[in-house]
């Protein structure tokens, strides 16, 4: 499966238009539901926010607001495991990597499906992004859904893109089981 390929953005939801339809408008499209949905914790338990993976023009977007972290460079991955037993979250697991491939964004052989791009938490510890998936949506999915499912984990630290196998991203600050729809 190809590697992330990330747009990192401060994601706003503007929700315009007439208060009433007539009927001669065009109505816009319903949106498709999303693939995925996580509920991301801290390492307490406490709600930290929500990541949700949707199809996009034919990919799949990871679309990720998260509150109550340190500012600054976090690494973000997919785990193997659906599971966020805290305070550590070490029952997610390792990194997504059905392809058995080396760790690393800057990796010349390739990266694996685990690999994300760091995000980075503003001043009051929020961060709000979009990562945006080469690839077929529905093969992320069969990954993300297999037998013991996947997590969502945000680390203390940036990845460094390429020390394997993760990232000298630090430990587990917020987790999420990845669930379909």
């Amino acid at each position: 499966m190809p590697a992330a390929l990330a747009v990192a953005v401060p994601a706003a939801l503007v929700v315009a238009g007439p208060a009433a339809a007539t009927a001669a408008e065009p109505t816009a499209p319903a949106l498709a539901p999303p693939l995925a949905t996580a509920r991301l914790v801290h390492s307490d338990g406490t709600p930290a926010g929500l990541a949700r993976i949707i199809s996009a023009d034919g990919h799949a977007v990871i679309v990720v607001e998260i509150t109550g972290v340190p500012a600054g460079p976090h690494g973000l991955h997919l785990h193997a495991v659906g599971q966020c037993a805290g305070p550590a979250f070490l029952s997610a697991g390792s990194h997504l990597n059905p392809a058995a491939k080396a760790h690393g964004i800057d990796n010349p052989a390739g990266s694996h499906l685990g690999d994300l791009p760091n995000l980075t938490a503003d001043a009051q510890g929020r961060i709000s992004a979009r990562i945006h998936f080469a690839g077929d949506p529905q093969a992320l999915a069969t990954a993300l859904f297999d037998a013991d499912g996947s997590a969502l984990v945000l680390h203390a630290g940036p990845d460094d893109y390429k020390t394997d196998p993760a990232g000298n991203s630090g430990s587990r600050i917020v987790c999420g089981v990845l669930t379909k729809g």
